[in-house]
């Protein structure tokens, strides 16, 4: 898919408003649970499974460009 073409970091954003950074590999899933929340499902960053937390969005992040 060329829209994701260089797309190698993806940031989520929690109800809170604080956000986090991940490798985009490391992203399995995102959806809205039975009380419609939207839920991020990721890679443990040990690698030995994965976990599920709510989010408010997400944004995938490109090389070359800067957001501010």
């Amino acid at each position: 898919m060329s829209l994701l073409k260089g797309t190698e970091m993806i940031k989520y954003i929690y109800p809170d408003g604080s956000h986090c950074y991940r490798a985009l590999h490391t992203a399995h899933a995102v959806f809205r649970n039975g009380d419609g929340q939207l839920i991020a499902r990721t890679e443990k960053a040990d690698g030995s499974g994965l976990y599920e937390f709510e989010i408010t969005g997400f944004e995938l992040l490109s090389t070359g460009i800067v957001y501010d």
